[in-house]
């Protein structure tokens, strides 16, 4: 098995939360009354699922083996890219929670940008995930030996 293999599973797992949040952005816009819970839940499995643990293993154990590696200047590019949207990521789920925080303390102003955040971040993550599955993961593979690829795959068991 790769080791990119089991991030590519975790994708499917993602994207059926991203399909959450965006059932949830259409009732939002709806009917302007966001649901705190259903949002702490959604920036858990973010935070904990998506970047932790996900991004944890692209960033130190993919990526870091990648930047040991002489890669072409298109896979240095993609990778820093990628890195930038783990950022953005970031960023918007800390902006989406501080949001919902100044709605539940009573500024209705912030509903605007909840629905915007959560909008943003449904349309982001699919965006990533096809840059990662179809144009970078698969491809990288080709700078790593098969003893490599073993000594990555048991690390990120490991890190689970």
């Amino acid at each position: 098995m790769l080791p990119v293999a089991p991030l590519m599973i975790e994708h499917r797992l993602i994207e059926r939360m991203i399909a959450v949040l965006r059932v949830e952005v259409d009732r939002l816009k709806k009917d302007g009354k966001p649901d705190g819970v259903i949002i702490d839940q959604i920036v858990d499995f973010i935070r904990i699922y998506a970047d932790e643990t996900h991004h944890g293993k692209e960033e130190d154990i993919l990526f870091r083996e990648l930047k040991k590696k002489d890669q072409s200047d298109v896979d240095k590019k993609m990778m820093k890219d990628l890195i930038a949207d783990h950022v953005t990521g970031r960023e918007t789920t800390r902006a989406l929670v501080a949001a919902k925080e100044r709605y539940l303390r009573g500024d209705k102003g912030a509903l605007g940008e909840i629905a915007s955040r959560m909008e943003f971040l449904a349309d982001f993550y699919p965006k990533h995930i096809e840059k990662e599955d179809k144009h970078y993961f698969i491809p990288a593979m080709k700078y790593f030996s098969k003893d490599e690829q073993d000594a990555m795959l048991q690390e990120g068991r490991e890190f689970d």
